[in-house]
């Protein structure tokens, strides 16, 4: 169980992981694994569980036409092995890096930015 929303852990693929982001989608999943795996974290990411849906209407009497279930976009959780891992923290506590030296900021992290502007605070922009 979370402490709070910013630090959940949960069981992925049979490891208790620290949850790094849910529901993204595959190319999210590249990104976020590229850049925690270079700051030293082994990274899991399992499929998402389907959404749950409300059941479909019964058809009205003499009706036998029923309408097919709308395609399931395919989204992972991605987690890291080290269950203390904040997301927060570790941006906003400036701790991981990008390949080129720079401090992830929180556009980078949020791939806002192609490359990483660590020069100025997140606080100092206007």
């Amino acid at each position: 169980m979370a402490l709070n929303k910013n630090h959940e852990f949960e069981e992925l693929g049979g490891v208790k992981c620290g949850i790094v982001e849910k529901n993204v989608k595959p190319e999210r999943v590249a990104f976020l694994k590229d850049l925690l795996e270079y700051n030293r974290f082994t990274v899991i990411a399992v499929p998402s569980p389907a959404p749950k849906a409300a059941p479909a209407p019964k058809p009205a009497e003499g009706e036998t036409t029923a309408v097919p279930p709308p395609p399931v976009a395919e989204t992972f959780t991605v987690g890291v092995t080290d269950y203390t891992f904040n997301t927060v923290n570790a941006i906003f506590g400036r701790t991981l890096k990008t390949k080129d030296g720079h401090i992830v900021t929180q556009a980078y992290w949020n791939q806002k930015e192609a490359v990483s502007d660590d020069e100025i605070p997140y606080y100092e922009h206007t």
